[in-house]
């Protein structure tokens, strides 16, 4: 074990790195846009939850080899890392594969988060696998990692006003009256993600779809 923890030294990997190889690790990918002028959009949903996760776990993003930002700790009972791009959401697959590779994270405790158009605003409902709805981060996710049935947490934005182009509505802010509730919904979400780590898809669908 020793001479273990040494190899793991010189490849300059952490402690918690050493043991993810063998634990139940899980993945949790926040799906946005980086920088400042995109944080309030509505795309930007599943980096506001990684935020808040990042905050239950008591840990701080730092940049990794990944392209990713990265937080290691503990939900609950459950280790897990929570990433988020440092690519525009086209482009996030291959962060994506890049971290889950390091981690070596397979794809049944991989979770995405991200906006859902096709969702009332609010609502939370998780699934494993599907298409990706025109949703360009998963797109380009499945392409890179060469699967789809990984587990995905839909925040709901809902759909544009009248004519307005669904790519113009994303990446514009939540609304005043939203932002009021946006609090709110972001703690659900978070608590969706432990709850689908901790007891499975199945019984976090039943608790957080009847909401």
């Amino acid at each position: 074990m020793k001479a273990r923890s040494l190899l793991f030294q010189r490849l300059g990997l952490s402690r918690f790195e050493e043991r993810s190889v063998s634990e139940d690790l899980w993945l949790v990918v926040g799906l946005g846009n980086p920088g400042p002028n995109y944080a309030g959009n509505r795309h930007n949903a599943g980096f506001m939850v990684l935020d808040l996760l990042a905050e239950r776990v008591r840990g701080s993003f730092r940049s990794h080899k990944s392209r990713c930002d990265v937080v290691e700790g503990r939900l609950g009972a459950v280790r897990v890392v929570l990433a988020k791009p440092r690519s525009y959401m086209n482009e996030s697959g291959g962060p994506v594969k890049a971290v889950r590779d390091f981690y070596k994270v397979p794809t049944e405790r991989l979770v995405v988060v991200h906006d859902e158009l096709d969702i009332e605003f609010g609502a939370i409902r998780l699934k494993k696998g599907g298409g990706d709805n025109g949703h360009n981060g998963l797109r380009s996710i499945t392409r890179s990692i060469g699967d789809k049935e990984y587990s995905r947490l839909r925040f709901g934005v809902g759909r544009p006003p009248g004519r307005m182009d669904a790519a113009a509505f994303v990446l514009k802010d939540f609304s005043t009256a939203e932002r009021k509730e946006l609090p709110l919904f972001v703690d659900r979400a978070a608590d969706a993600v432990e709850s689908l780590a901790e007891k499975g898809l199945e019984a976090t669908q039943n608790v957080f779809h009847a909401l």
